[in-house]
């Protein structure tokens, strides 16, 4: 196991490096460019625009300011913001606590429920229970979460009235009230709309998708030789089916895990959440490539790191996997 965590890592240093090539020159080749927003400025003079180059690198050839970044990073120094002239860094640092509050929330809700709920529509197929949850999750699975988020805004913040207050039942956006104390209570009310959008979609893919998991798996030999022999019926469910059944749904979770770090880009936008997708989605109005470039690098790395991650916790969850 140990050797094959050591050559996994060792095959992901190239790879990583290819990505970044290949992100490195996408996004500086967006159209517009870094100094999109500079040169349409009446108040910036062309000598303090080749000053802003200058200072951007951007009067350098190519493969020297990829060096340049590659070199930076390394030193784990993410670069500063053409726009806040911020370090990159300390702007990701300030974001990160609330997306993880946020995604993490919804992301541990929607396990809680969508396990439950589809094992309970597998080990009743074809019951109403079933047909029910089934209906939701292709529901769900339609809805876009922009549009989701906007008709929960509609409803809960325009439609529907606090009865204690008489203001609106749910906020439509950001993390506390303006200009009152922030406290736990209020931070809760504010994450029910933007946590509830995020279940909703999860909670529709993650069911459905372990129903069939665990149908495929209750039908199999050994499931009924278990059954066969006497065991209890809790034991050949939990013990047997489950375990087996949720192993392809590891994968699922692993390649969703790096969304925890990259943000829900549309809930934030959405909710004015000041988390890693809304900073995302400014960098990308603003063309501010250096926090592009970090946002986008940190997520590919997650993304390898949560594949890693899912192999090892296959051999954790099938004795029959062995990596040698």
């Amino acid at each position: 196991m140990r050797t094959y965590f050591l050559k996994r890592v060792l095959h992901a240093i190239p790879l990583l490096f290819v990505l970044s090539v290949v992100l490195f020159l996408v996004v500086r080749s967006a159209p517009g460019g870094p100094l999109a927003q500079a040169e349409r400025n009446p108040n910036i003079t062309a000598e303090q625009r080749q000053q802003l180059r200058a200072r951007l690198g951007l009067d350098q050839p190519l493969y020297k300011q990829y060096l340049d970044w590659l070199g930076a990073v390394v030193q784990g120094d993410l670069g500063r913001s053409i726009k806040s002239n911020r370090p990159v860094a300390e702007m990701i640092g300030e974001r990160i606590p609330n997306t993880l509050l946020l995604v993490g929330v919804a992301f541990v809700l929607t396990i809680a429920i969508a396990i439950p709920l589809g094992a309970i529509s597998a080990l009743r197929q074809y019951s109403w229970f079933d047909y029910l949850v089934t209906t939701l999750s292709f529901a769900g699975q339609s809805m876009p979460v922009y549009w989701l988020g906007l008709v929960a805004i509609l409803i809960f913040y325009v439609w529907l009235d606090n009865p204690f207050t008489g203001g609106p039942l749910l906020p439509a956006g950001g993390m506390y009230t303006l200009g009152a104390p922030r406290t736990l209570a209020d931070l809760i009310w504010h994450m029910i709309l933007p946590v509830g959008v995020l279940c909703a979609t999860w909670v529709a893919w993650y069911s459905r998708f372990f129903r069939a998991s665990m149908l495929e798996t209750l039908n199999a030999d050994y499931v009924r030789t278990a059954t066969a022999k006497g065991l209890p019926r809790g034991r050949v469910i939990y013990g047997h089916a489950g375990r087996n059944a949720v192993i392809p749904l590891v994968t699922m979770i692993a390649l969703d895990l790096p969304s925890v770090f990259a943000g829900a880009l549309f809930v934030e936008t959405i909710f004015s959440w000041p988390g890693m997708g809304r900073l995302f989605w400014e960098a990308a109005r603003g063309r501010d490539y250096p926090v592009l470039m970090a946002i986008i690098m940190i997520n590919a790395v997650l993304i390898v790191l949560a594949n890693l991650i899912a192999d090892m916790l296959y051999a954790r969850l099938d004795p029959r996997v062995r990596y040698e």
